[in-house]
């Protein structure tokens, strides 16, 4: 009778309204543990829109200035892979073309993260269950993370809108609303995957990739056309944000694709939610084999870190095809523009605008390689507070031993991926393929320093582990936006990449990469310390 009793509470739970039940209270726990996490990503994307008026209005000041460039970027097939086609010569215009997509693109990887980290990772660790016993409807963890992103995205929708008012009002509300509604088609889809998939990172990997697809298909797309009619432009969502038309004569039914695709994903995914059990996946886990062949902390590493590896070394080898190609045409691009130069100069040095400019690509890649080596890092972090490095460390594995077996795929990864980058910029550029291999490699020791600092974190402290994230961003940040706005060189130094010799073309100094590596060294030697003398995290 206890079962029967028991099932017929579930059935009244699950019933009409109730399949609901606690989706404010959820909604307001998912907030409060991402109070970090979703003001970072928005103020991050939110800044790195606001602040391309003010530079691109000091490269081209002028009316004619703008119309020639805008010219000159819609005749260059692989800048229109890269960015899209530019629709509009004004401010705001060029602003959407430089931005959107990008904006688009980031404002998608926030709301997968928020919607899978409150809906199969909650499940991963146990805590769903606990949660589920409760007066909490079967729908209501879902509807949190849903709300969770729509929170993030809505600021961002906001915040867009608020700062590029000035430039227009309508062009300002359709890049703020069709960037949201790129981030919410990404949040339902990272929902579905959340349903059919085993594990966290199965589904962020699933939601990523198609992420990927998406901008794939659009840079095939635009590279084929000029003017965003192509078909392959109008399969992807990232299509539809700059095919939205910001700033030159919005169109403004594009915004019915979002809601529709959206919504056609939420409902998708509250079916599958509805017919499954809490933790089960409609892609059941493959059983091992018999007998085991983790045999070590370094094989069972692997084991975790090997997917996204890979899937970092094609993006990178794809990145750097597509970056060399746009390469063949920066002189031309730049041509008599002084700012522009400069902007370029600063951040891929003082030679030939060619060798700078690829020394700046170089840079880039760099930067979104820390991206890399922080997440690989604070898989220690995951794995500890899931409480899924305890069995392992109760074996006979030191606690040493076992986060050296992440490390070296972090560090070591961050070297492949940046080495299949300089393969693919050398290729996608047709010349001079070890000057920019090595441009890409010298760029290592301030990715190291970068992954340092996120050891010596999660070493003092499980809880001050994401803050990795924060320093990756504002590395990013000011190699993305330092020089367009003209920040004095004290302030571009505070990046460890701000430091390195600008290669190809300039002079190789060893002093600032051997002392960047030695600081990243040490800094992974603090953290190792750190982690081997205090307790480890409970959950």
């Amino acid at each position: 009778m206890t079962g029967v009793a028991a099932d017929a509470r579930f059935a009244v739970r699950d019933a009409g309204p109730r399949r609901h039940a606690g989706t404010g209270t959820l909604l307001r726990l998912a907030l409060r543990r991402d109070r970090l996490m979703i003001p970072l990503w928005v103020g991050v994307i939110a800044l790195m829109v606001l602040s391309m008026p003010g530079a691109l209005d000091g490269v081209y000041p002028t009316a004619a200035e703008r119309a020639d460039v805008a010219r000159q970027m819609l005749a260059n097939n692989s800048l229109r892979a890269t960015y899209g086609p530019v629709f509009g010569d004004s401010l705001g215009g060029l602003v959407a073309w430089r931005a959107g997509v990008f904006t688009g693109v980031f404002a998608g990887i926030m709301s997968l993260l928020v919607v899978v980290r409150h809906t199969r990772d909650e499940e991963e660790s146990g805590r769903q269950e606990l949660l589920s016993a409760g007066m909490v409807g079967r729908r209501a963890p879902l509807s949190a993370a849903l709300l969770a992103a729509l929170v993030a995205n809505a600021a961002l929708a906001l915040l867009i809108t608020a700062g590029l008012a000035g430039q227009g009002v309508a062009g300002a509300a359709a890049l703020g609303l069709g960037t949201a509604g790129t981030g919410m088609v990404c949040a339902t889809a990272a929902a579905v995957a959340a349903q059919v998939t085993e594990s966290a990172r199965l589904a962020k990997g699933l939601a990523g990739g198609l992420l990927g697809a998406m901008f794939v298909l659009r840079a095939a797309g635009d590279s084929a056309v000029d003017d965003g009619s192509s078909v392959l432009t109008w399969l992807s969502p990232v299509g539809w944000l700059e095919n939205l038309r910001a700033f030159a004569g919005e169109r403004w039914w594009v915004l019915v694709l979002f809601a529709a695709a959206a919504g056609l994903q939420a409902a998708v995914a509250y079916g599958l939610a509805g017919r499954r059990d809490v933790g089960m996946s409609f892609l059941p886990a493959r059983p091992g084999p018999a007998t085991g062949r983790l045999g070590t902390a370094h094989a069972l590493a692997w084991r975790l870190q090997r997917g996204s590896l890979l899937g970092w070394g094609l993006g990178f080898l794809a990145a750097g095809a597509a970056f060399g190609g746009i390469t063949k045409g920066a002189a031309d691009l730049v041509g008599d523009n002084e700012r522009t130069r400069e902007i370029i100069e600063r951040m891929g040095g003082q030679s030939g605008i060619t060798d700078a400019f690829l020394a700046t690509m170089a840079g880039m890649l760099g930067m979104i390689a820390a991206l890399y080596v922080v997440q690989s890092v604070l898989r220690l972090h995951a794995e500890e507070t899931s409480q899924r490095a305890e069995p392992v460390l109760a074996a006979a594995v030191g606690r040493l031993g076992w986060a050296a077996g992440h490390l070296l795929i972090a560090f070591g990864g961050a070297a492949v991926i940046m080495l299949l980058g300089g393969l693919g910029l050398g290729a996608g550029y047709g010349r001079d393929v070890p000057a920019v291999l090595g441009a890409c490699l010298v760029q290592l020791p301030a990715i190291w320093t970068v992954g340092g600092v996120a050891v010596l974190l999660h070493g003092l402290s499980p809880r001050a582990a994401p803050g990795a994230w924060g320093v990756a961003g504002a590395v990013l940040l000011l190699g993305w936006i330092g020089p367009a706005l003209g920040l004095p060189a004290a302030v571009l130094d505070l990046s460890p990449f701000g430091h390195l010799p600008k290669l190809p073309g300039g002079d190789m100094a060893w002093t600032p990469p051997l002392a960047l590596t030695a600081l990243a060294a040490s800094l992974v030697a603090l953290g190792l310390t750190a982690l081997n003398r205090r307790d480890l995290a409970t959950g």
